[in-house]
């Protein structure tokens, strides 16, 4: 069993250890490396473990990843060492504190919804970028907002954080959460007059050490809510990046942040109204287009502008339907990426003419006789050619 020296001070950053083994990891090129004690939490309950380096003299090798089985601590390091070595550690104090503030924050949020929803949280992970955890019952975008600002009133409030291991008999008689059915030694982590809970991980020793925490995002999940947080800088850097969108979106806009929505939904008007316009002019050119074609011509086939609105040249083929017997095409693309088209015929079957297309050519699409669409990968002179033959 490793001594968890993480489990006295989750603030020490610096540890001395002996190597008990050192083999080859069964992946990779690492070395599995387990020492009789360290400062090095495990990827545990949820959690990605520490960063940070094992030296011995001269000799220091970056552990990429910790994992725990049975209680013994294996440490993946890029170097090896001898068994029985004096080695020193030190653990990636920033990335280890950020986690702190993660996980502590996310102890305040679910004691919060606990208590005043009575859900339980069923699933918990927290990445060197997002937290997020799952919960048995649904939250509404209101109920969030005042969960967080709970929360927050909580971290200012600068409450004491602890982490013991109760014996017995008071374990019996505490009211606990915890996501799964424990034994042995358990460790309860105590966010005094918000949460007590079944934890393995390092935290703050108060909760003003949180600084903030933001909701990121909810979604219905599984019948619950899978909710995502930041805490303390990961939470600030996300704000900030947000206002720097939100400023840059203005000054592009020349507008102010409150008018965005306004200036956004004006624009998506004009944009409306010019996408109708051009619909109807593009319509009006593929009908000019038609109307050149001689009236004893009842194959025929127009090249349409490569961004015609697709509704516009089906309107147009049936057009060309009414007035022909044959078969009525309209083609839009380039000869770079090949032509989409529609297809359609008063009497007869489209299909037929798609299979003689795929005797030459690559083509996707399908549909009734009437009126058939898809793609094909050829030239526009290719395709005048096959049409010469129909």
């Amino acid at each position: 069993m490793t001594i968890k020296l993480y489990d006295e001070n989750a603030y020490d950053t610096s540890f001395s250890a002996k190597v008990i083994s050192c083999k080859k990891a069964e992946k990779g090129d690492l070395f599995d490396v387990i020492l009789d004690r360290t400062l090095f939490f495990p990827e545990e309950g949820g959690q990605t473990p520490d960063k940070g380096t094992i030296s011995e003299g001269d000799m220091v090798g970056s552990v990429l990843d910790v994992q725990i089985k049975e209680d013994v601590i294996h440490h993946f390091v890029d170097i090896s060492f001898q068994e029985g070595a004096k080695v020193s550690g030190t653990i990636d104090f920033g990335h280890r504190y950020s986690n702190m503030q993660q996980h502590t924050g996310e102890h305040i949020f679910s004691g919060i919804v606990n208590s005043k929803k009575g859900y339980d949280n069923v699933g918990f992970h927290l990445s060197d970028s997002v937290v997020t955890m799952d919960y048995s019952g649904p939250l509404s975008d209101d109920e969030l907002s005042e969960i967080e600002l709970l929360v927050n009133r909580a971290i200012y409030e600068n409450r004491e954080v602890t982490a013991r291991y109760p014996d017995k008999d008071e374990l019996e008689k505490l009211p606990y959460r915890s996501k799964k059915e424990l034994t042995g030694a358990i460790r309860i982590v105590t966010v005094e007059g918000y949460d007590v809970c079944a934890c393995c991980a390092p935290h703050v020793k108060r909760t003003g050490e949180i600084g903030i925490l933001k909701v990121i995002s909810a979604q219905n999940y599984k019948g619950g809510t899978r909710v995502s947080i930041l805490c303390g800088e990961r939470a600030l850097k996300f704000l900030k990046s947000e206002h720097d969108l939100l400023n840059g979106t203005a000054l592009k806009l020349s507008t102010s942040w409150d008018n965005i929505p306004a200036v956004i939904k004006k624009q998506q008007d004009e944009i409306a109204n010019l996408k109708s316009a051009l619909a109807e002019s593009s319509g009006k050119l593929l009908e000019i287009e038609l109307e050149k074609i001689p009236e004893d011509k009842q194959n025929v086939h127009i090249f349409a502008e490569e961004n015609t609105d697709p509704n516009v040249i089906r309107r147009v083929v049936n057009t060309a339907v009414a007035k022909k017997n044959g078969y009525c095409s309209i083609f839009w693309g380039n000869d770079a990426e090949g032509y989409k088209f529609i297809i359609g015929i008063k009497e007869g079957n489209c299909n037929d003419l798609l299979a003689g297309m795929r005797e030459h050519f690559e083509v996707r699409g399908g549909g009734k006789p009437q009126m058939v669409q898809g793609s094909v990968n050829c030239t526009r002179g290719e395709l005048e050619e096959f049409y010469e033959r129909v």
